[in-house]
């Protein structure tokens, strides 16, 4: 069949739906075709699902001209989604499509919410197009079968690269298609992914270091122009002090006016607790929404999650609470409004929010900027910016991660066993593992082996057995057996299911939450009051209560930082506000504001870097204000403190937000000598934030995710997992036994480097201290606290106070101060 004839098959089909194709989508139709393999850049919306499936069925049909007739048994492509709930709307679309135009095809899912018959099924005869996520791609791997389940797979498509990449679930995907392609190197790779700020780069990790593989591959932008509404919501007043959290559910009335002017809206949230929040707020203060509205987040359980997508689909809901369980690509009939609760911390998550109104192309998408306290009405203005201009964040791609290769090779050892000198070019071609020496290949597979050095003594770490031909196996049952429970594991914070005590499954919440619980404490979750009656084992059994409660479960995943990107253009942003040259809503809600902390300090333009001290009755208060995220102030504060107890013995107490830090003490320091002393560098950066931030510590809590993804711990078997205090306590001594035996230890040492790439963000950090540098500091000595200081200071005691308590008590502030 010539191109024009394929071609054709799908315009026709097309033009039955009464679409258009699109220019990306005919590109993407033709590099498939021509064998080449690709990363699609295009929004949320745009048809990007269309894009590569008809591609993948053109191709199908070009080899098989009597496509009509029985087709050939066998899977021909993989479909990754990073999320379960995209795999329904994606399934969807490609079974109407193949049924559109009358080839009989078959469209299957396998996640964690696949039936154990549905699985077997699909063993004995795979669908023609698989949707899966990464890790049960890895499971895949691991049965004894699965040569021959890909052998004749022509087409791997990766879809929502953007969110894998950067994180272990990427590194994974990055094994996945190195497997995928040593088993077929016929085999087409594509990512779909929407705009990052190092596309290319995007595009190379998922192709690997293989050049002439990334000769062959294309970069295909959709180039849909969408325009995007930015409208934040006033309030009628502003405190002149303003803190975190206070605004939110005062602009309630604001939330219901939008909803009940919208077709459909979206509430995002960025955490999980003030999804829940939200929800029993609009819930108890206007019950008439009962039905109408509803609550999406990851921990609710799959049947309600289904029922809610489906509840949008077909618009029978008038809105929904959400997190980013509902940002990305769910085909969705489109929402007409969008309502951003909190900053939401990068341009490219609020850019991919907004997308889901107006979520058809050509449409404008219109999102309503929620503050939860006023100074965000500042990031509302840098967010404005950041849509025009279109300044999205770069997603760092890991390397070295050999928890994950561990793991990798003990799967490969299950499925029937591997050659090292196969595996390792497979390896090798991976951008995570193209820098990796022989001899640190050498140790991971004697690591798998003999279990390291320090380990030799116990057989319980010799997991994997070598025959004389040099194939590395399993061959016993009990190890296959707890390697299988744990295979495709990528450690999140660990989870506890909740269950009525009658056996009813509610949802699961984070172990940490759980555990501050005692018994007949009552707490809201999936939209309902409960009563926490006892944790047996990983379920906290509970009833429902009529008790009132402010406590909501959280979940460790509620402070995102701000990302890099964002913080540039709020420092750019407050140079606006100080000169008041925009006439913008924000600049004249804030107005007062700004006049206040112009009065008490100085708003710093770009050029310069604020620091203020004041006294109170707490003590001594020195406010910094780097405007980096809350990680980056962490890391930064602690080391300043640190810095200064060099130059005499003081103690302090530290708080943060995404705009600054504070450092409080009860005895006074001179801010002068902090300046002279030159204590804003980048120099010594290393050496300090081990003494200051007790690295030891956060790479101890590291390790323990390392040893539970490599192996080295287990989690236990379903339904008696083992106590996250008995992993860590396990995990410890290992820790130990490396520190004290082998330094060396390739998993001991990455428990460092995570520890400063992720958790402290070192990068960042000395690239804050170089600009600081570069910055004319200016000092200023205040006789109280400023509006800028005062959500830092309100921050810190949050930890201490119950909400009641701190309301109270910042209103006493307020007025003392005003």
């Amino acid at each position: 069949m010539t191109k024009k004839e394929l071609f054709h098959i799908a315009e026709s089909y097309f033009q039955q739906q009464g679409w258009t194709s699109f220019p990306f989508q005919k590109k993407t139709w033709e590099a498939l075709l021509a064998g080449k393999h690709g990363l699609l850049n295009a929004p949320t919306g745009s048809g990007k699902t269309y894009a590569l499936w008809v591609a993948i069925v053109l191709k199908y049909i070009k080899e098989n001209p009597d496509y009509k007739k029985k087709p050939k048994k066998g899977l021909k492509a993989i479909w990754i989604t990073p999320l379960r709930s995209l795999s329904q709307e994606i399934s969807q679309a490609s079974q109407r499509f193949v049924d559109g135009i009358g080839l009989p095809f078959t469209v299957g899912i396998r996640s964690g919410d696949t039936s154990t018959k549905e699985r077997a099924a699909q063993m004995r005869s795979m669908p023609d197009l698989l949707i899966t996520t990464p890790e049960s791609l890895h499971l895949m791997l691991g049965s004894k079968d699965h040569e021959r389940i890909f052998r004749d797979c022509s087409t791997i498509v990766v879809d929502e690269w953007h969110e894998l990449l950067g994180t272990k679930r990427g590194v994974q995907m990055e094994l996945g298609v190195s497997r995928l392609l040593g088993l077929n190197p016929q085999i087409k790779i594509w990512g779909i992914s929407a705009t990052i700020g190092n596309l290319e780069q995007a595009r190379q990790v998922l192709l690997g270091v293989d050049e002439s593989r990334f000769r062959e591959s294309v970069l295909i932008k959709a180039n849909l122009k969408k325009d995007i509404t930015v409208q934040s919501i006033i309030p009628e007043s502003m405190d002149k002090f303003p803190w975190r959290g206070h605004l939110g559910l005062h602009l309630l009335k604001n939330v219901v006016e939008i909803i009940n002017s919208s077709r459909s809206t979206l509430i995002f949230t960025n955490t999980r607790a003030q999804c829940e929040l939200w929800f029993q707020s609009l819930m108890s203060k206007h019950p008439e929404f009962a039905g109408e509205v509803a609550m999406h987040h990851g921990s609710i359980n799959k049947e309600t999650r289904v029922w809610v997508e489906n509840a949008i689909r077909n618009e029978s809901l008038k809105a929904c609470v959400c997190t980013s369980s509902l940002d990305l690509g769910v085909d969705f009939a489109p929402v007409e409004t969008i309502i951003q609760v909190g900053g939401p911390k990068g341009v490219a998550r609020f850019l991919q929010r907004a997308g889901r109104s107006g979520h058809r192309p050509g449409e404008t998408s219109m999102i309503h900027f929620l503050p939860t306290h006023a100074l965000e009405l500042i990031e509302a203005s840098a967010l404005q910016k950041a849509v025009s201009s279109q300044a999205v964040e770069d997603r760092l791609p890991y390397l070295l991660c050999y928890d994950v290769l561990i793991q990798y090779l003990c799967t490969l050892a299950v499925s029937g066993g591997f050659y090292p000198d196969n595996i390792f070019p497979e390896v090798k071609n991976t951008f995570c593992y193209a820098s990796i020496t022989d001899e640190e290949w050498k140790w991971c597979l004697n690591f798998i082996v003999y279990g390291s050095a320090s380990l030799q003594s116990y057989d319980e770490y010799k997991k994997v057995s070598i025959d004389d031909d040099g194939r590395y196996y399993i061959d016993s049952k009990a190890i296959a057996m707890r390697h299988r429970l744990q295979m495709g594991t990528i450690v999140g914070a660990t989870t506890v299911t909740v269950k009525y005590q009658t056996g009813g499954y509610i949802g699961s919440v984070e172990e940490y939450f759980i555990s501050k619980l005692d018994r007949g404490d009552v707490f809201v979750f999936a939209g309902r009051t409960l009563e926490f009656i006892r944790l047996k084992g990983m379920v906290a059994q509970v009833r429902n209560s009529t008790k009132k409660t402010n406590t909501v479960s959280n979940w460790q995943g509620s402070r995102l930082p701000l990302s890099a990107q964002l913080g540039e253009l709020l420092r750019d942003e407050m140079e606006n506000f100080q000169t008041g040259k925009k006439r913008t809503p924000e600049v004249k809600a804030l107005k007062e504001i700004i006049q206040r902390q112009q009065l008490e300090s100085i708003v710093p333009q770009k050029h310069q870097f604020l620091i203020e001290t004041f006294k109170t009755r707490e003590g001594y208060h020195a406010v910094f204000y780097p405007f980096e995220g809350r990680f980056v102030h962490e890391a930064m504060s602690g080391i300043i403190a640190y810095r200064i107890s060099l130059l005499k013995p003081i103690t302090f107490s530290i708080a943060f937000n995404d705009y600054g830090f504070e450092l409080l003490s009860d005895q006074p320091f001179d801010m002068q000598e902090v300046l002279d002393n030159d204590l804003l560098t980048p120099d010594m950066l290393t050496e300090d934030l081990q003494s200051s931030m007790n690295a030891t510590e956060m790479a101890r809590r590291k390790f323990r995710d390392i040893a539970v993804i490599s192996g080295l711990v287990f989690t236990g078997y379903p339904n008696k997992a083992i106590k996250t205090a008995h992993l860590q306590n396990s995990s410890q001594l290992l820790f130990e036994v490396f520190r004290d035996n082998e330094p060396d230890n390739l998993l001991f040492k990455q428990a460092y480097t995570e520890t400063f790439e992720q958790a402290i963000e070192e990068y960042r950090l000395r690239e804050a201290l170089v600009r600081i540098q570069n910055q004319e500091i200016v000092w200023k000595a205040c006789e109280k606290p400023t509006p800028f200081s005062f959500p830092i200071i309100t921050d810190r005691l949050r930890e201490k106070l119950s909400s009641e308590k701190l309301a109270d008590r910042i209103k006493r502030m307020q007025l003392k101060w005003e």
